[in-house]
């Protein structure tokens, strides 16, 4: 392939008029097939394939899907390698933001409360803060009394009676 490209390099500089050569393509690798080069396969129902050597001629024939094979066209193109895309990467949209009401808070709840200056929100915050503390305190003495009554209590006996879980079953699989 290496010579071929040189030619076709010749044949692209200026002041070398260029020569038309017939090339075919390969049914499997997807390469050009010069004149002279490559193996043409007639299959039963009269369709032709010409394949550019007699691996891919041999390949086409086990059944081997040219896709899972890293140096045909195919996989280059499954895979998108080589070409270079025109419009250069797609650009992804960053999501704009959008504000939806919370539970138990309406939009312009939100909106008011975010213009409030940061002292004044501070303050509430702070009031806020210390109303949960009051209600924490009073909840741990109501629930040292109620824990109290409940230590009283005599344990419980566990469930089913005392038996084992098993219970004394035989395996009687092997003795019938």
């Amino acid at each position: 392939s290496r010579q071929f490209s040189r030619i076709e390099q010749l044949l692209a500089s200026p002041g070398i008029s260029a020569m038309v050569i017939k090339t075919d393509l390969c049914n499997y690798t997807e390469y050009r097939i010069y004149p002279g080069h490559g193996q043409k396969f007639v299959a039963r129902d009269g369709k032709v394939h010409f394949f550019i050597n007699a691996k891919c001629d041999s390949l086409f024939h086990q059944r081997i899907k040219p896709v899972k094979l890293r140096w045909t066209q195919a996989w280059r193109r499954m895979n998108k390698k080589g070409k270079v895309e025109e419009g250069g990467k797609k650009k992804t949209r960053k999501a704009a933001k959008f504000q939806k009401a919370i539970v138990g808070m309406s939009l312009d709840d939100l909106k008011k409360k975010k213009a409030q200056k940061p002292e004044l929100r501070q303050a509430r915050e702070a009031a806020a803060k210390e109303a949960k503390a009051r209600t924490a305190q009073k909840k741990p003495a109501a629930g040292k009394a109620a824990a109290a009554k409940g230590k009283s209590q005599a344990p419980k006996a566990p469930k089913g009676g005392g038996a084992p879980a098993g219970g004394n079953k035989k395996n009687l699989k092997g003795k019938m």
